[in-house]
């Protein structure tokens, strides 16, 4: 231990004595406080850094040594930074030589360049006027070409519009008429200018060519337009382009129209036709004339007038598609006025089988239908076509026909019925001849289609109806009745009115009829009130009383002095009545219960109750009344009249 000791104290005395280990201890204890002793902290660093690249053996001879080696590598270091300054200095050296050179080359370039533009000037003012020159040259043209692309059409143009007669109309043929309008119209603006020469020349040489293309689309529309004879016929959209071009010409646009409406008249004739006679394609539907046996089947059941209708609205789709594009013109207006065209060739077919249909005399009812479908269609195909069309024409005069012959059938229906009148049943019911008139007028009120006619025809049509059905009705059954007695009569017509009015109420414009007919029934209703009152007195006691006291009413002999209505005698009939009170049910005489309206049998019961009332009323006060003489009245006659109103009702 103490030899270590005595080692560490040796070194550390040496170490003090040595200088370089001063500094380097000093350079260790120094505090880095700035920048400025961090930039010397490590150049210090680099230094030993590169002390050590030849600094490896720490001893004293190498100490000693240590500054001759530091100043012999820096003499070598500036020896190479020498050489390597040698090198660049002799590069410098070249580059100037080169340098020189280049400056003389351009200095002799520049005088031959300041030599050739003294000669060159004139050379360089042409050439810059014919630049010039040749710019407004340029822009002339480019003038002359947007002048001519806009006023003038291309040669391809002109070869569409001006092709044969045989070659299809295509788009392109529209897309050049169209630029010819256009420059035709763009020329306006020209002779507003200082170039109305040139104006009108185009406006000629357009206008030339606009009638050459004008004739060729109408050739084409033309032929296109005959071929629209088949049952499926389509309309193309360069047909539908034609007629939108051709509208700037009315003349030719008519004469087209005109085309179309030909040929579709052929094809509506000709499918009217074959839907008679040979039906539809492999026989379905059927031929319509294969039910000219039933006229009730072949008016209602795809019948003629369904056809027409249809092929009106086929017609007119058709129509629409093909004017679609038109819009300088009414083509509503032009649609119907060509539909009429299209349908008058139908008028004389349809007619011939619309009579024959008729002149078969089918029947009222069937002719009444017959005339609501006529009426109906009518009504329609009016609304499509023009008020001069032919069709509709036709069908107003079927219409007034099949109206006049219903009427006459209806007429003759009737008076059938007063031909031969039905004896009144068992029952006081109505008879089967009433019951069959009243089936036939239920039908054709049940028939009547409401949106066919205006409401003021409609009620005049239905009254008629009524007066020629509903007066026959009860003109047979006030015959039929003549001999039966005063109650069956009110019975059976009461019950053959009430049918009538129950029938009637189901429908419309039919209450003066039925008011007519309440009256009839309160008439009878009357007469059988009277003789049910008539009944019950009778029944009950009180006629021969109460119609003696009718009798004496005025009489200035007093009451009881009566042969007949002495006290004993009112008091045994008023016995009688008594029992009345008890059942007056039982006294309903047997027409009461044949009544067929519970309503006015109740009416009939509480009337005649009433009736009877009355009676007894008047009775009470005969009684009461001492002119009368009757003793003890009350003894007499028991119950008052309130109290008998009270019991019966």
């Amino acid at each position: 231990m103490a030899n270590n000791n005595e080692k560490t104290t040796s070194i550390s005395s040496v170490s003090q004595n040595n200088p370089l280990s001063r500094k380097l201890n000093k350079i260790l204890e120094t505090r880095l406080e700035n920048d400025k002793a961090s930039l010397i902290i490590h150049d210090i660093l680099e230094a030993l850094n590169a002390l050590s690249g030849f600094f490896v053996r720490n001893d004293l001879r190498s100490r000693r040594n240590l500054r001759s080696d530091i100043e012999k590598r820096s003499l070598a270091i500036n020896e190479q930074f020498v050489d390597a300054f040698g090198k660049v200095y002799t590069s410098f050296s070249t580059l100037r030589s080169e340098i020189e050179a280049m400056n003389e080359s351009c200095t002799q370039m520049t005088a031959r360049l300041m030599a050739a533009k003294s000669d060159t000037s004139d050379l360089i003012s042409k050439t810059s006027k014919l630049h010039n020159e040749k710019q407004q040259l340029q822009m002339r043209a480019k003038l002359a070409n947007l002048f001519l692309e806009k006023f003038q059409l291309s040669p391809s143009e002109v070869k569409i519009l001006h092709g044969s007669r045989n070659e299809p109309i295509k788009e392109e043929f529209f897309d050049a008429l169209d630029r010819v309008k256009q420059i035709h119209n763009d020329c306006k603006l020209l002779l507003r200018t200082s170039q109305q020469t040139a104006g009108l020349k185009i406006m000629e040489s357009m206008a030339l060519s606009q009638e050459a293309a004008f004739e060729r689309l109408y050739r084409w529309t033309q032929s296109e337009c005959r071929m629209l004879t088949g049952d499926a016929a389509e309309v193309s959209q360069m047909l539908a382009r034609a007629m939108e071009a051709l509208q700037d010409r009315p003349v030719l646009f008519k004469y087209s129209l005109d085309e179309v409406s030909s040929a579709r008249r052929t094809a509506i004739v000709r499918g009217f036709i074959d839907a008679l006679t040979r039906g539809g394609p492999g026989g379905t539907p059927r031929p319509i004339e294969m039910h000219s046996h039933d006229p009730q089947r072949q008016m209602i059941n795809r019948d003629m007038l369904a056809w027409l209708h249809q092929g009106v609205a086929s017609e007119k789709e058709l129509l629409q598609s093909l004017l679609k594009k038109v819009l300088a013109t009414d083509t509503a207006t032009l649609i119907k006025e060509v539909l009429t065209h299209e349908t008058e060739g139908v008028c004389r077919p349809l007619k011939v089988r619309i009579e024959q249909v008729l002149m078969s005399e089918p029947g009222p009812k069937v002719m009444f239908k017959l005339n609501n479908i006529i009426k109906f269609y009518c009504s329609i195909l009016s609304a499509t076509l023009t008020n001069e069309s032919p069709l509709v024409n036709c069908l107003g005069e079927m219409d007034s026909l099949s109206m006049k012959m219903f009427y006459a059938s209806l007429n003759s229906h009737s008076a059938k019925l007063l031909d031969k009148v039905e004896l009144p049943p068992p029952n006081l019911g109505p008879t089967e001849t009433l019951i069959q008139g009243l089936v036939l007028l239920r039908e054709l009120l049940a028939s009547y289609d409401a949106p066919v006619a205006e409401m003021e025809t409609r009620q005049i049509d239905l009254k008629k109806i009524l007066s020629c059905i509903v007066d026959p009705l009860l003109q047979m059954c006030t015959v039929s009745a003549a001999s039966l007695s005063a109650a069956d009569m009110a019975c059976y017509m009461i019950n053959c009115i009430y049918c009538i009015h129950s029938t009637l109420a189901l429908y419309e414009f039919t209450d003066d009829q039925l008011e007519k007919l309440k009256a009839q029934i309160d008439a009878h209703m009357d007469t059988l009130v009277s003789e049910q009152a008539g009944y019950i007195l009778a029944q009950s006691g009180l006629s021969f009383i109460y119609s003696t006291l009718q009798e004496q009413q005025n009489s200035k002999i007093p009451l009881s002095s009566v042969h007949g209505m002495d006290a004993k005698s009112v008091k045994s009939a008023l016995i009688k009545f008594d029992s009345y009170l008890s059942s007056h049910d039982a006294l309903l005489m047997p027409h009461c219960t044949l009544l067929l309206s519970t309503k006015i049998r109740e009416r009939v019961q509480k009337q005649s109750v009433e009736l009877v009332c009355d009676a007894y009323e008047s009775l009470y006060k005969a009684v009461h009344n001492p002119f009368n003489e009757y003793k003890e009245p009350s003894s007499v006659i028991i119950h008052t009249s309130e109290q008998v109103k009270k019991l019966l009702t």
